[in-house]
Parts: structure tokens; sequence; C-alpha cells
């Protein structure tokens, strides 16, 4: 008897759907037959290549209603707020639209004496492990550019958001994106370690936990695979004394608890001067107090459940370790906590980084707060981490945000706004959080190889 996946949806913990475990001998066929794909497809004209791709996100965008209620069910975000779709769309349509310049070749001469250039070259075979916390958006952000360049594309989907890996491969196949060009695959670890140092694959792209980056590296060691990770975060946001304040507590409270607080560039500690700090707590304790925890495929629900009891049990640790070590919790239990996947949103004050809920990954609607006296006091805490991902400055002084960016450990400097990917910039962190390129023109060289051609004309 094969082994399944249990999707256990996070609304009542019933089984959503079961899917069977590919077999290790089918699961190498199968990335045999994209590898054997891949020379035609890369062969295929640019255009061709971004026209069939666009055509698979519009494709998905005739069934958004659809999408809205499946992600309620397998990872609990509530349908009030849409899926995923305008995201999805704006990554993949940004990543056509740099494609012939990510794509370009580099002349260094063209005279009557030499041809130098450089070209890049499609790597081969992209696999693609994606998380279930964003699992349309975050797949397209390495599907799109790696089909686009001329890769092929073998995509292994969470366990929590299986339906979303069978869903894509719907959508590309129904537009003529040929079946072996992009598979969805349903693989345990054992058999994905294998694949890997096989060589299988030409590049990782991994999102999803630290431990889990690990993985992928280990199985990779030796054999010269790209290996590309974007892991945890304890993303920082920073309120100067100029910040507009109102905007800052709407905007970074709405950062730390969205998606239940799953996200990954989601704020999870906030450092507010002094001046402002009284204030800030005040406002964001009222905020969140506001918020209406419940079914996600109740309209009027605001923050749903975690995506699974597990996620949930870890921040609702975190947040009693914190309070028995002397850190003050603001929001009283809501009647719809039910000590299992729905979790009461949570501000916490005097903690310290000596608590883990400001220094371990949360992933969970908590939020610590400190007081700080100055910037230099703000980058010494913001640096005080493991990880690297995003920082959201507030300040009305552009310089200043530059100062400081160039100051912190981080792989993206937001100023007076967070939790958003820009797709025509680079999406990358430094230390835990991993190292990866993803998005922007960057992207392509990081899908692609260069390829260095000196001519001589004779």
């Amino acid at each position: 008897m094969s082994a399944t996946v249990s999707l256990i949806s996070p609304i009542d913990g019933s089984v959503y759907l079961e899917r069977p475990v590919m077999a290790a001998d089918l699961a190498h066929a199968a990335a045999s037959r994209a590898r054997a794909a891949q020379p035609a497809w890369a062969a295929r004209p640019l255009d061709k290549r971004i026209a069939l791709v666009l055509a698979a996100v519009a494709e998905v965008g005739k069934t958004t209603d659809r999408m809205a209620v499946e992600l309620a069910n397998q990872m609990g975000r509530p349908v009030r707020y849409g899926g995923e779709f305008g995201g999805f769309a704006e990554r993949a349509g940004k990543m056509a639209e740099l494609a012939e310049e990510g794509l370009a070749p580099l002349v260094i001469e063209d005279s009557d004496s030499f041809l130098r250039q450089i070209l890049r070259e499609p790597q081969g075979v992209v696999f693609v492990v994606a998380p279930w916390n964003y699992p349309y958006m975050t797949a397209i952000n390495t599907i799109a550019p790696a089909l686009i360049a001329g890769n092929t594309v073998v995509l292994k989907h969470a366990a929590q958001t299986l339906l979303v890996g069978e869903r894509l491969a719907e959508a590309f196949h129904a537009v003529g994106v040929p079946a072996d060009v992009f598979q969805n695959l349903v693989l345990d670890h054992d058999t994905t370690a294998q694949l890997i140092a096989a060589r299988a694959f030409d590049v990782v792209n991994f999102t999803g936990s630290v431990g889990g980056g690990r993985a992928m590296e280990r199985a990779a060691a030796g054999t010269f695979t790209q290996v590309a990770t974007e892991l945890g975060g304890k993303d920082p946001g920073y309120v100067r004394a100029d910040a507009d304040l109102d905007a800052a507590v709407d905007t970074l409270i709405d950062g730390a608890m969205f998606n239940s607080g799953q996200c990954c560039c989601g704020i999870e500690r906030i450092y507010v001067h002094d001046s402002l700090y009284d204030a800030f707590v005040d406002k964001a304790v009222a905020l969140v107090k506001g918020y209406r925890l419940g079914n996600p495929l109740d309209e009027e629900t605001t923050i749903g459940p975690m995506a699974h009891v597990r996620f949930a049990a870890e921040a609702r640790a975190q947040i009693s370790e914190a309070v028995a070590a002397g850190a003050m919790a603001h929001i009283a239990p809501f009647p719809e906590d039910d000590g299992a996947a729905y979790l009461t949103p949570q501000i916490l004050t005097a903690v310290t980084h000596d608590m883990r809920v400001m220094r371990d990954e949360t992933f969970g609607p908590v939020v610590g707060i400190m007081a700080v006296k100055d910037d230099a006091e703000a980058i010494q805490r913001i640096n005080d981490s493991d990880f690297g991902l995003t920082v959201s400055l507030w300040t009305r002084d552009v310089q200043a945000a530059l100062d400081i960016g160039a100051k912190v450990q981080t792989g993206t400097v937001f100023m007076n706004r967070c939790d958003y990917l820009d797709p025509a910039l680079c999406w990358t962190g430094c230390k835990d959080t991993g190292r990866g390129t993803g998005l922007s023109v960057l992207a392509y060289h990081a899908l692609t190889r260069p390829k260095s051609y000196h001519l001589k004309k004779v």
C-alpha cells in the first residue's frame, strides 16, 4: 500500500484531501522526462514562452472565487481577502516584462576584429519547493522566470496546500505548456533527497524553514547543484520620532497580523522611539481588539485560524514563555480561541531579546514592541537577530532611511511600508534567512548560466 499525504483543514481539523506519495522510481522517471523535454522548450522563441506563461496566469484568474475558498480550507486565510490572484498576476506580469532585459546578451565588443559577448543559457531543470503560506504567489516567483528563461520545472508543493500545485499544473497544461515541461509531484522527504543527490535538478529553489533549507543543502552536498533558499525571518519595524504615527500603527500591525501572522516578511518585532512608544502601543492594542477571529469561510472574519495546530502551539509557547519571564500580554483571550488552531492575536510589551518571542521565528499573530532612544539603539536591536529578510523604517527623512539601511543586515529596506514583494526589485536575504535571488532581472541571472563567446574574426 502506497503512502499518502493528508491535508488537515485548519477550519475544523478534518481531512480536506489525501494524495498518494509518488514512488521513488516514478519520481526519477518524471525528473528524467523534465530533462529530456528541456531542449525543445528552450528552443521555442522567447515571446512564445512568455505568451504561454501569461496565458496560464490568465487561466488561473478564471477561478479566483474558487481559489479563495480552497485557500481558506487548506491554510485558513479568510475569504474576504479574495485569494492571491492580484499578487500572482503582478509578479508573473513583471517577470514577463523584464525577460528581454534579464536574458539579453552582454556585448563587450562587436568590431571588425572580434565578437566578444556573454550570453545566458537556461540552467536546465528547476526544482521548486513551495511553501503553504502564500502558495500561489511564492510558487510563481520562480515558476514564471524559470519557464520564460527556457528551463523545465518540477514543483513540489507543501503538504498543507497540495491542491495549489494541482491547480497550477491544470492551468499551465490547459494553455499548452507540455506536461513534461511543468510537472507537479507529491514527494516525500526521502525521495526528494534522493533526486537532489542524484543530480536530477540543476537548480533547487526552496522556501521554508531553516531546518528544511539545511536538509536541501545536505542533499545537494558534493553535487554542485545550485541551491537557492528563502528561510526563516524575524522582520523588524522601526518607528522614528518623526514618523506618521497612525500610518505606522495601521501598517505595522497589519504586517504582523495579516494571514494570522504567517507571512515570510511579516513584522515580528517593533521598535518605537521613546517619544511615540506609549501612543503607539495604545493605538496598536485598540486596533487588534477590533479583529474578528473565526471561520475563514465567513465574510465577517478578519483573522482566521493558523494553518495547523502545531504552528499555533509554537506561537502559544513563545507567548507563555515571554509572559512567565515578565512580558505583558495586552489582548485578553478571544471567545473563539479554542486552544488549537484558532489563536488570539497578541501584542506583548516589556519584552527583551532574551525571550524567544523576540529572537525565534514565531510565524503567528504575535508581535513584541520595545522602546528605543535613538537610531543607534534601533540598529543594534534590528541586527541582534539570526535572520535578515526585511526591515520596515518609519520616517519622513529619506536620507535617514538610506543611512539606517546601509547599517542593517537585511535583504530589503522598506520605508513607510512593509510586507510587500516588489517584483521589480530583488527578493533576497542574509544570515539564516538563506541565500536566494528572486524576482527582478536578477532572477533571470540566477535561473540561467553565463556562457562567454570570444570570437576572433579572420
